[in-house]
């Protein structure tokens, strides 16, 4: 999603709230609570979950292991939980060229440096380059070439874009800023 006018270029960058870290964060919740309360019920020797026997499963060495995998689980899918719903990774990338600057904006984790706000005088950028790995897991990175600066990416890892969309995308944004375009 962006926003375009002449002067103005506003792109959204969507973050980690998408439908496929829920339903991994649910998923794991779910499956690792189950394996946490096998674990503690073999511990108890008492059946938590109606219609599954634990009397089966001595707490030593199995139930101990269930309790561990439950407990990783159930850590790995509530901090999926908390990272869509702060919307790590998430933000906007603007550029305007009356006021000639540029900020790229994204949210990190919760603490002093929640806000990562980059601004940029659109003089120093001198290109727009293009990051492409082809293989089993192509990555295709937009990035901001900046005189003393290390390049910036401007769009997330893990987003699938085709080869021609990201090709588009630089080109519109090369012509944009008035800079070159590397990486081709």
């Amino acid at each position: 999603m962006s926003s375009r006018s002449k002067w103005i270029q506003i792109e959204f960058i969507k973050g980690s709230r998408t439908f496929a870290n829920s339903c991994w964060a649910c998923i794991l919740v779910c499956g690792s609570m189950g394996f946490l309360l096998v674990g503690f019920s073999s511990c108890i020797g008492q059946d938590l979950i109606p219609g599954l026997s634990s009397k089966q499963i001595a707490f030593l060495p199995q139930g101990l292991v269930m309790c561990f995998y439950g407990s990783a689980g159930l850590s790995l899918g509530l901090y999926l939980w908390c990272t869509a719903f702060w919307d790590v990774g998430g933000g906007y990338n603007y550029f305007d060229k009356q006021e000639g600057i540029s900020s790229i904006f994204r949210w990190g984790f919760p603490g002093k440096n929640r806000r990562i706000c980059i601004r940029l005088v659109l003089k120093d950028v001198e290109a727009v380059g293009l990051k492409s790995q082809e293989g089993f897991f192509p990555s295709r990175i937009l990035y901001l070439k900046v005189r003393g600066r290390r390049t910036i990416p401007l769009t997330r890892i893990g987003e699938n874009f085709t080869l021609d969309n990201m090709e588009e995308k630089a080109a519109e944004l090369a012509r944009f800023s008035r800079v070159s375009i590397e990486g081709f």
